[in-house]
């Protein structure tokens, strides 16, 4: 009695075997099996098994998976560029802003009135002296480290140019004509706005943060030289961008909607309030 001839492996049909996937019930070679959960899978069941699995996500639906931050170090690399850069042009690290570029690029609402649509969005990368830029840099480090692996690469650069509009919007319609505001302090308030609103989502203690935007609002108005109104625009549309998020949470083309939607309006605030200045 001859005994009973042995199936071929799938995947690799001359060699006989005995074994078989306990996912699809396919004969399988023990080169072809994975250890599975429960019993042995052929690597086709095991890369299908990773397609369909379901990544988790964040509460502003990011993939999870605790990528480290690009968008901080690379916005933090383009701050301090642009301010060597002015420095090297205007001969002097603490009057950087005598510099052509700094003039060029300069928040001034008269002259976005004239014509410099580019103003409101350039000054967010300008700033003042190595004080005012070490600062901002040091906020935008703490919280985008935070803050960029929960909302997604794509979200955090979108929240933070949103607010650094936000901000400048809110100088264009609070702020003298011939006043010139920079730096990057509207986009690091829209950060601590969206960092609020991501912990009250998460139902966390919010103490920390409430308290580091009264101080440093606090500071916006007893020092001179800094606009209060910046700050407070940056604040409002940073948190009003990431509770979109975090509504939308799991629809991404409703996030990207709204995005786009709130940007307009402040482009149309900002275009709006240039039609009306007169430079005094």
């Amino acid at each position: 009695m001859t005994a009973p001839q042995l199936p071929g492996c799938v995947r690799h049909p001359d060699r006989p075997t005995g074994l078989s996937c306990t996912r699809c019930g396919r004969p399988a070679c023990p080169e072809c099996l994975r250890d599975a959960p429960v019993g042995r899978q052929c690597v086709d069941c095991v890369h299908e098994g990773q397609r369909t699995v379901r990544r988790g996500r964040t509460v502003a639906g990011a993939s999870r998976g605790g990528r480290r931050p690009v968008v901080v170090p690379v916005l933090t690399a383009l701050n301090v560029a642009l301010f060597v850069l002015t420095a090297a042009q205007a001969g002097s690290i603490g009057s950087n802003n005598r510099s052509a570029l700094f003039q060029e690029w300069v928040l001034v609402p008269g002259l976005v009135a004239g014509g410099d649509w580019w103003r409101p969005l350039t000054s967010g990368f300008l700033h003042y002296g190595p004080l005012h830029l070490v600062f901002n840099m040091l906020a935008l480090w703490w919280l985008g480290r935070e803050l960029e692996p929960v909302l997604g690469r794509a979200r955090f650069l979108a929240v933070y140019l949103v607010s650094l509009l936000g901000g400048s919007a809110a100088v264009m319609l609070f702020s003298p004509a011939n006043s010139l505001v920079a730096g990057a302090s509207g986009a690091v308030f829209g950060l601590m706005g969206a960092m609020f609103v991501i912990i009250r989502r998460l139902q966390l203690p919010a103490g920390q943060i409430v308290g580091l935007v009264v101080v440093n609002l606090v500071i916006s108005v007893v020092v001179p030289g800094i606009s209060l109104m910046g700050h407070v625009g940056g604040l409002l549309l940073g948190a009003a961008a990431t509770a979109l998020l975090v509504s939308l949470r799991d629809r991404r083309t409703l996030q990207l909607s709204g995005l786009a939607v709130l940007t307009l309006v402040v482009l149309t605030v900002i275009a709006t309030r240039a039609a009306a200045v007169s430079f005094v």
